[in-house]
C-alpha cells in the first residue's frame, strides 16, 4: 500500500471513530473535539495527497501527520482523565497508525 492510500484510510479511520463517538453522544469536550481537529487537519492534504511528489511526501506530511497525531494524544489523555479506558486504547490505535505513517515517510 502506497503512503498515500495509508494516509487516506488513516483519515477514514479517524472519521469513522469520530462517527461512531457522536452517534453515542460522547460529550464534546472529552475528546471529539480533538479528534475532529485531527480529522479536519488530515482533509487538508486529503484529495492532493497522491499528487505530491515522492521527494516532497515527506516534508509535506510531516507536519500535517505531527499535528493530528497531537489531537489524537491530547483526545487519548481526556478519555483517560474521565475513565474512557475504552474509548482511550481505540485512540491509542489510531495514534499507533499516524506514527507508523511517519515513520514510513
Amino acid at each position: 500500500m502506497t503512503i498515500s492510500d495509508r494516509y487516506r484510510e488513516v483519515t477514514r479511520d479517524i472519521d469513522a471513530f469520530l462517527g461512531v463517538l457522536r452517534r453515542q453522544g460522547v460529550d464534546e469536550n472529552h475528546g471529539p473535539r480533538k479528534i475532529a481537529k485531527a480529522a479536519q487537519t488530515l482533509h487538508e492534504l486529503y484529495e492532493r495527497v497522491g499528487e505530491i511528489p515522492r521527494m516532497r511526501l515527506e516534508a509535506e506530511l510531516t507536519p500535517v501527520l505531527i499535528s493530528a497525531h497531537k489531537q489524537l494524544d491530547w483526545a487519548r489523555l481526556l478519555f483517560e482523565e474521565n475513565d474512557e479506558s475504552t474509548r482511550a486504547v481505540a485512540v491509542w490505535e489510531l495514534e499507533q497508525k499516524v506514527y507508523r505513517l511517519l515513520n514510513d515517510l
